[in-house]
């Protein structure tokens, strides 16, 4: 039987039962398989033959969870990797040369800037920052050895948007590779391959798991892009463990409930601080005054679990907003079952000018919360009394 609905795959997709009848997967702990003789080793290593070699290569679990991603994403094929980090990298380092250009949004995760910013240079690859509020200078900013655009969508931390398929069209137009990072929104709340993207990625550790217990990564394609992350990964190492696959495919389970209450728990506490005569500026994609308000919807089922807001008395005022939380967590993580709250401008983002951040929406008094499962009144109140006490 076939099933198209999302929380039904997300559910009933797994391994086959073994001869012990388990109800739900086992966890493959093993670090290699043994062959049946000879010549199924050798086929298997000449790829004639499919099935598992070495968890560096496949693993059970592993292929359970890619299996399920790629049914959610709408990907041919997927990679899953040891970290976040390791799935950004491992879905740009195939795919660039010495002598090639990235052209790279500016509002990405600060690792994934680094990457581009400190390690490709070393290798002879070229990068340009595309603005994410002006993409009418996009098309310009492309050139003849350009391979490849780089984006997030919603950003991090400034929950700017960016219109997938205009984007996808523009990188068609000229035979550009589309990655885009959709750790924020998860599959369940938008699909940028459906939207034209070629490449997602995605943090694992984030929303998918989303109870802060493992570090993973997936990088989502078609068949043919993965043959090519599938071969850089399997020479390079970054193998996702079993057990954390494991974690992740469970975790899949219930990820349309969580992201149902994240999102619902989010545009509470947006609303309420829109409203906060202690509060500058809220940024929440399905929030009306959200710039972006009607991409939002287009593109996206709800508006996530984040919420940014910049707090009235800059920097100080915010590290003070942040001793002063009594339930929410401070932790660079996000997308936890907790609600988590972080200051980027003295952590995330440190490193940045003042005018790199302002560019990408961090300033002085930018919070940024991860909006947990918690009941929406206790978030509300906790953040109220946070704001009470940290003027």
């Amino acid at each position: 039987m076939e099933y198209t609905n999302f929380e039904t795959l997300a559910i009933r997709t797994q391994t086959e039962r073994s001869q012990n009848r388990e109800h739900t997967s086992p966890i493959y702990m093993t670090s290699s398989f043994v062959f049946e003789d000879a010549e199924q080793a050798r086929a298997m290593f000449a790829d004639e033959v499919g099935g598992n070699l070495y968890t560096r290569f496949s693993n059970p679990n592993n292929s359970e969870f890619i299996e399920k991603m790629c049914l959610m994403e709408g990907a041919e094929d997927g990679f899953a990797t040891a970290s976040g980090m390791s799935a950004v990298f491992s879905s740009m380092a195939p795919f660039l040369n010495c002598g090639d250009h990235i052209l790279l949004c500016k509002s990405v995760f600060g690792s994934s800037l680094q990457i581009v910013t400190q390690i490709f240079p070393k290798w002879g690859i070229e990068y340009t920052f595309a603005p994410i509020d002006k993409p009418e200078t996009w098309e310009s900013l492309i050139k003849p050895n350009t391979k490849m655009v780089m984006i997030e969508t919603p950003s991090n931390p400034a929950l700017d948007l960016i219109d997938l398929k205009w984007l996808s069209a523009l990188c068609k137009k000229h035979n550009i590779l589309l990655n885009v990072d959709n750790c924020f929104a998860t599959p369940y709340l938008q699909n940028p391959i459906k939207l034209g993207a070629d490449i997602v990625t995605h943090s694992a550790t984030k929303f998918i798991d989303g109870q802060g217990r493992a570090i993973g990564g997936i990088i989502l394609a078609s068949k043919e892009l993965i043959k090519q992350v599938r071969f850089f990964c399997r020479h390079t190492g970054p193998a996702l463990s079993p057990f954390s696959a494991w974690i992740f495919s469970k975790s899949l389970e219930t990820l349309a409930v969580r992201m149902d209450r994240h999102c619902d728990n989010a545009l509470k506490v947006a609303q309420f601080l829109e409203q906060h005569p202690d509060v500058e500026l809220v940024k929440y994609p399905f929030l009306p005054s959200h710039p972006q308000h009607e991409l939002a919807k287009k593109q996206m089922r709800a508006g996530g679990g984040l919420v940014t807001f910049i707090i009235k008395g800059g920097i100080d005022r915010g590290r003070r907003f942040l001793n002063a939380t009594q339930m929410a967590t401070h932790s660079a993580n996000l997308g936890d079952t907790r609600t988590i709250v972080t200051h980027p401008a003295s952590t995330t983002h440190s490193k940045l000018s003042d005018e790199d951040r302002e560019s990408v929406g961090i300033f002085p008094g930018t919070i940024r919360i991860s909006v947990g499962l918690e009941h929406s009144d206790d978030i509300i109140a906790e953040i109220k009394q946070a704001l009470e006490n940290s003027k």
